[in-house]
């Protein structure tokens, strides 16, 4: 739900969380989008950089250029202006996947998890359209959102210290893409061959904020010939 006034939220001496509200939601998220468009098409001094995440925005800022209390007030200004903004079309991308086995090591655990089979853990996983929620942890790193209420899992008790690239995870009503080797504790499904972060490339990731996700299954034997770049649809 909507906070009924936005929620500030101190984080060290030069920058703030403004929250919107509490839950994962399209709704909320949208907002999150119309915000950040609308504090970065109109300009504050001072303010360094935006951050737009599930329900929130982290705002950095230049505390010799501009105060709290007025950054506060000019938040407070946009915040009221933003139901008309309008934000780009999402695009769709579909991901292929090697589900289970060595690149899939949790898909079994998955399934008697939710007392049912690898089978229809992958009919499930792969028979959704996602939503893009966010981007962070690492450098392109998508938090996708929301899992098939069938799909939802608790995080693992411990988590790996090296999760490959491109492993697909689940926790909770959430899945995500690993763009990096990095550590990580949801349950891994699969693999994907594609890449997510290039730091060459105009945009650098493959995914952003708002876009539409559906993941597919690949045999084992496409992995590597899989090409890198995939059509929008």
């Amino acid at each position: 739900m909507f906070y009924q006034k936005l929620l500030y939220r101190t984080m060290g001496d030069r920058s703030v969380i403004v929250e919107l509200g509490n839950q994962i939601s399209p709704e909320i998220n949208r907002r999150v989008r119309q915000f950040a468009i609308a504090l970065m098409e109109d300009p504050t001094e001072g303010l360094v950089e935006i951050i737009p995440t599930y329900r929130s925005l982290l705002i950095i800022y230049d505390p010799l250029k501009i105060s709290v209390a007025t950054l506060q007030h000019r938040v407070e200004d946009l915040h009221r202006k933003i139901e008309g903004i309008q934000i780009p079309e999402p695009k769709t991308v579909e991901i292929p996947v090697v589900y289970g086995g060595e690149y899939g090591p949790d898909l079994e655990w998955v399934a008697r998890y939710h007392k049912t089979s690898s089978e229809q853990v992958i009919q499930l996983h792969a028979g959704t359209t996602y939503q893009v929620y966010m981007i962070g942890f690492t450098p392109g790193h998508p938090y996708i959102a929301e899992l098939p209420k069938a799909l939802i899992t608790p995080r693992r008790e411990t988590p790996r210290t090296n999760v490959p690239r491109g492993s697909v995870a689940i926790a909770m009503n959430q899945t995500v893409i690993y763009p990096v080797e990095s550590p990580g504790g949801l349950h891994i499904l699969g693999r994907t061959p594609l890449k997510l972060f290039n730091p060459i490339q105009s945009p650098p990731t493959l995914l952003e904020m708002g876009d539409r996700v559906r993941f597919f299954p690949i045999k084992e034997g496409e992995f590597k010939q899989w090409p890198r770049q995939i059509p929008l649809k």
